[in-house]
């Protein structure tokens, strides 16, 4: 029985995870163009599908440049399906966006 319990409790959890994760690419440093796939407004948490096919996971920070045509925007302005450009410093499997610039 704790058997069966414990196997429905390992198999339960495997699909939480499964589910729930989101599959993301880590890229090398650099510039790349994309279009915003989500934005967790409560992670400060952007999504961008690149170019390539490749999905980038961006948590902000305060050093995280925002701008649009050369003025700087809050976070609350960005929205699904915007073109954006970002500039990402791989720090070891975690991407950290230097610069986001909306470009529509």
């Amino acid at each position: 029985m704790k058997i069966k319990v414990f196997t429905t409790v390992l198999f339960a959890t495997i699909l939480l995870f499964v589910s729930c994760g989101e599959k993301t690419d880590v890229v090398e440093s650099g510039t790349y163009q994309g279009t915003i796939k989500e934005v967790e407004a409560s992670k400060t948490e952007i999504y961008v599908e690149t170019n390539d096919d490749q999905t980038l996971e961006l948590y902000f920070t305060d050093q995280t440049e925002l701008t649009r045509n050369g003025n700087q925007i809050e976070f609350a302005e960005l929205e699904e399906g915007m073109r954006v450009e970002v500039e990402v410093r791989k720090e070891g499997k975690r991407l950290d966006p230097i610069s986001i610039k909306v470009l529509e």
